[in-house]
């Protein structure tokens, strides 16, 4: 095993949780913590790389984070050790509702009737510890009794999600979608160490694919993104959607909710629950009675920024 390396630097709470909510095009593990309990300027960053960062990685680096304050990183050669399960070794199993998520440093039981997944921390987003993705499951859990037949994720990182959709509606079909070619391959991986059948996995923008669009209407539509894609992709996510459809929106801060809510309210949705949790919010919309036709084709105007300014 060859070498590996550690980045440190300090951080705010608010960019700690945006560096969570999002993909950040680094090939390294990031991990954030709370140094000083309810201390929203205590918090640190460590990057694993599988191999020493340049100046230029540094400096990608070191600009996500304002308030390190001109703080220089910390560079630290780990030696002869196993990056991803050092990256890991803090993260306790996760547990919302009948789900459990935990990491192969910290295995952990479902409950009777539940289900666990092993998700490792990698190169996508959603391994159950950021906020989004958990509400996301417990929105999932409270939703079990509904009979949902064709069910889409829309950015579904490490596949999380999807597979707790196949765990409560066994029988229904389900596709699980990312612009990103290696959230693709990370969920195939998962799905295989999970043991989860018959999720279809497409590389695609939003919902702007044929074999998206072809599959419509579906009655529960799922996006844990963030708040400017979310917005984005509001009419093509209603065009899909089935009359009546469940739509679960998550990825957005507190301060961001009444905004997107509006613009899928523009769209004939509705809003029916609202999760907060912390500085975030997930979402539980019903689509129309009637499907919606967009007057003009998709816009993916800002599906790519990760910054949460609305």
């Amino acid at each position: 095993m060859s070498d590996s390396w550690k980045v440190t630097l300090p951080c705010t709470r608010a960019e700690a949780e945006a560096i969570d909510a999002a993909e950040v095009p680094l090939d390294a593990v990031l991990m954030t913590t709370e140094l000083v309990e309810d201390d929203r300027a205590a918090w640190r960053l460590d990057a694993y790389f599988e191999v020493e960062p340049d100046a230029a990685t540094l400096a990608m680096l070191t600009a996500l984070l304002p308030g390190a304050g001109g703080s220089a990183p910390v560079v630290e050669r780990l030696g002869d050790e196993d990056w991803v399960t050092l990256s890991q070794a803090g993260l306790q199993p996760i547990r919302e509702g009948r789900f459990v998520v935990h990491t192969a440093a910290q295995p952990a039981e479902a409950p009777p009737g539940g289900r666990a997944f092993l998700i490792d921390a990698g190169r996508a987003f959603g391994t159950g510890h950021h906020a989004t993705t958990a509400g996301c499951l417990a929105m999932l859990d409270r939703l079990s009794e509904c009979g949902f037949d064709n069910v889409i994720d829309v950015g579904t990182g490490t596949g999380l999600l999807a597979f707790a959709a196949r765990h409560l509606w066994p029988r229904a079909t389900i596709a699980a979608t990312d612009i990103d070619p290696a959230a693709i391959e990370v969920s195939a991986g998962n799905a295989r160490c999970n043991d989860v059948p018959a999720i279809d996995l497409i590389v695609a923008d939003g919902a702007l694919d044929a074999r998206i669009t072809g599959r419509a209407p579906y009655d529960l539509i799922i996006a844990n993104v963030l708040a400017w894609p979310l917005v984005s992709m509001a009419p093509e996510l209603a065009a899909i959607a089935a009359a009546g459809a469940t739509i679960v929106l998550a990825g957005l801060l507190d301060t961001q909710a009444d905004a997107v809510a509006a613009a899928y309210a523009a769209c004939g949705c509705r809003l029916e629950e609202a999760d907060r949790r912390g500085d975030w919010t997930i979402l539980r919309l019903v689509a129309g009675d009637e499907r919606y036709m967009p007057s003009a084709p998709p816009d993916p105007k800002g599906r790519d920024g990760w910054a949460l300014d609305l």
